[in-house]
């Protein structure tokens, strides 16, 4: 009896480890067959919804009984109308691009604009609220590049800013068929900017040697521990000449009404003197410009976000946490940007 009660005890043990495995086989494979692949999601948003909703909570507020009644008779009205006449609204897409040093935001805006695309017979203007002070060239290139590829279909678009499309920024908002400026909104900064710290004195003060071995005389022309030579310097800063170059190019390319010169130092502008530079070719906040949409179009604002990889979401806690320790210059020294 008591060798039984053993094999038993025995038995309900094996059987809770067992039971126990499977479980946190299960929780590890369902976590991984979760987090593995981050799948894309895209929000759509009827604005022309949004604003009868908003419009109908205020007028339930402050109107009277006979006020709301006229107005709910005005309204059948007008539907009656649009049925009769049959003509669909024309779809206009909001989308909106909010832009850090590095352009991180382009991921999310290529896959909206590869969107839109599959819907180019059916849209009839793209509305972009950009905000952005500028950063790293090559990632504002490929920014730049996805509105190309609206007008590349002869899709109409039209960039917003209500804050700043400042160098980058204005990068992007140059390719549009149209810009349209709040009145305080920043434009501009036509120009190029490269830091690079440099402790070549400090490692020979302390009689540290240091090494660079490179291949190709102008593999590296500057560097953060390397001695600063004339012809290095020189080398540097006709590449950021260059690059300014093809900057000017790329805006009076676009904008051919604009006295690049004038315009080209780097500077920025108001509202209103972006409208006199030909930065500009309206004066109005975003909101007003989509308001004056929604009568007679269907206007949605649209947005693609990913659902990130449990990997992903480590990186990016690793990032923000090595982004706060370490100051940013040192983490993008080496790159050229739009200020």
């Amino acid at each position: 009896m008591e060798f039984l009660i053993e094999v038993g005890a025995f038995s309900a043990k094996a059987l809770v480890i067992v039971v126990s495995f499977i479980v946190v086989i299960i929780a590890i494979a369902s976590a991984v067959a979760k987090n593995k692949v981050g799948h894309e999601k895209i929000e759509v948003k009827n604005l022309n919804d949004k604003f009868k909703d908003l419009t109908e909570v205020i007028h339930s507020k402050v109107l009277s009984k006979k006020e709301l009644k006229d107005r709910l008779k005005e309204f059948k009205k007008d539907q009656k109308k649009q049925s009769k006449e049959k003509t669909p609204k024309k779809n206009v897409f909001v989308l909106d691009f909010d832009g850090d040093i590095k352009a991180s935001a382009v991921s999310q805006f290529r896959d909206e604009i590869s969107t839109i695309l599959s819907l180019k017979d059916n849209c009839s203007e793209v509305v972009i609220r950009l905000e952005s002070p500028g950063g790293m060239v090559h990632s504002y290139g490929l920014a730049s590049s996805q509105i190309l590829r609206l007008k590349e279909q002869n899709i109409p678009t039209t960039v917003c800013v209500d804050k700043v499309a400042a160098s980058g920024g204005y990068m992007m908002a140059c390719v549009s068929d149209k810009i349209v400026a709040a009145p305080f909104a920043i434009l501009g900064s036509i120009g190029v900017l490269a830091q690079i710290p440099n402790f070549n004195k400090v490692l020979k003060k302390n009689d540290v040697e240091y090494q660079e071995i490179t291949a190709g005389e102008y593999k590296r022309t500057l560097s953060l521990f390397g001695e600063i030579t004339e012809k290095g310097k020189q080398k540097f800063t006709e590449d950021i000449v260059r690059t300014h170059g093809l900057f000017k190019k790329w805006v009076a390319d676009r904008r051919p009404k604009v006295d690049i010169e004038k315009i080209a130092t780097g500077e920025t502008w108001y509202g209103q003197e972006c409208l006199q530079n030909g930065l500009a070719d309206e004066i109005k906040t975003s909101d007003e410009y989509i308001l004056n949409l929604i009568p007679n179009h269907s206007v949605y604002s649209l947005k693609v976000t990913g659902r990130k990889s449990f990997q992903e979401k480590l990186q990016d806690s690793f990032g923000q946490v090595v982004s706060s320790r370490i100051p940013e210059w040192l983490m993008t020294w080496n790159q050229k940007r739009w200020y």
